[in-house]
């Protein structure tokens, strides 16, 4: 029999060990059941695209299936707060993207707060807004598209998917950083605003690529600039809005986020798989045949690209002085 000290230590050492156990087993059994994936916009938009991508990997690799569910609403909000208020077990996750930052400042009263009630996963992607404008518009590149709006202020239509979304505030630093004066014109989403670009209704807007990269290609649309810092890859030929505006920079991105408390060996799982997809070719050409790159992170990078974007936004929003519609 052993000593009694040398008995308790045992027992304390496996007391101590048993958290670490259960950590590490509940790790290696999930997911054992379905995972839902809320994503806060309407099916077939540029987020719902790579969170259907990468939950397809997910579910053929883990073995249990990643369902999409989509509750748009409130530029994001519902799909956020049904993720906030489901279990933090790792079976609720939620597609995190610029308006959930951009959100974060422009809403005063939401039912929670962004950064302290999501904890986030990973990044996954990233893909430039592209300017463009009806092929019928005079300007053809972005010198002249100043010289034009100067010179008939309040003249120039500029669409968006929505007051305060992505598509608008890219608009909107462009306003402040050129000086310019568009007006503004949201729609419920960024396909109707496309089709009234291409009608001619309104005559600029600042669009994700994927959405409107084939128009470009097709000659329906013009693109005068890319949003990123850097060239586009998919549009290698078109200038970076930088290149006229030193030190614009405006893009969308795409992430995973979890309800806060969510295991950290769960987060750091789906962490380690997503990586995984992002560095498949397959994936990788999938997502450049939508406008987009890999953007692989940590949980820390990705919270950190998060609280920039609130930052950046939330001074575009004041300035503008936008409110939710």
């Amino acid at each position: 029999m052993k000593p009694p000290r040398r008995r308790f230590l045992h027992l304390a050492a496996a007391v101590a060990a048993l958290p670490v156990t259960q950590r590490m087993a509940r790790a290696q059994t999930y997911p054992s059941r379905p995972v839902r994936w809320i994503v806060g916009f309407p099916a077939g938009g540029s987020g719902d695209i790579v969170a259907r991508l990468v939950g397809q990997w997910l579910s053929e690799r883990l073995g249990q299936p990643f369902i999409i569910e989509n509750r748009p609403g409130a530029g994001g909000n519902v799909g956020a707060e049904a993720a906030v208020r489901a279990a933090p077990d790792g079976y609720a996750l939620l597609l995190v993207s610029n308006p959930n930052a951009i959100n974060a400042t422009l809403y005063d009263k939401l039912n929670f707060d962004f950064v302290r009630d999501i904890a986030p996963v990973a990044g996954m992607s990233r893909a430039p807004n592209v300017m463009v404008v009806n092929p019928s518009f005079p300007a053809k590149a972005i010198p002249d598209f100043i010289a034009y709006a100067k010179a008939n202020p309040g003249r120039v239509n500029m669409a968006s998917g929505g007051n305060g979304v992505s598509s608008h505030l890219s608009g909107e630093l462009f306003k402040m950083m050129a000086g310019v004066n568009l007006v503004h014109v949201p729609y419920r989403g960024e396909a109707p605003a496309l089709a009234d670009l291409l009608g001619g209704q309104v005559q600029v807007m600042f669009p994700t690529a994927p959405p409107s990269i084939e128009y470009i290609r097709a000659g329906k649309l013009r693109a005068l600039a890319v949003t990123t810092a850097i060239r586009s890859d998919v549009l290698p030929d078109i200038p970076t809005v930088g290149e006229f505006l030193p030190g614009y920079e405006a893009s969308g991105w795409w992430g995973v986020g979890a309800p806060k408390n969510t295991p950290a060996e769960i987060v750091e799982k789906l962490n380690r798989e997503i990586n995984a997809a992002l560095a498949d070719p397959r994936m990788k050409m999938r997502l450049a045949g939508l406008g987009s790159v890999a953007m692989p992170m940590s949980p820390a990078d990705f919270a950190k690209l998060i609280a920039r974007a609130i930052e950046k936004w939330g001074k575009v929003i004041r300035f503008a002085a936008i409110k939710p519609e």
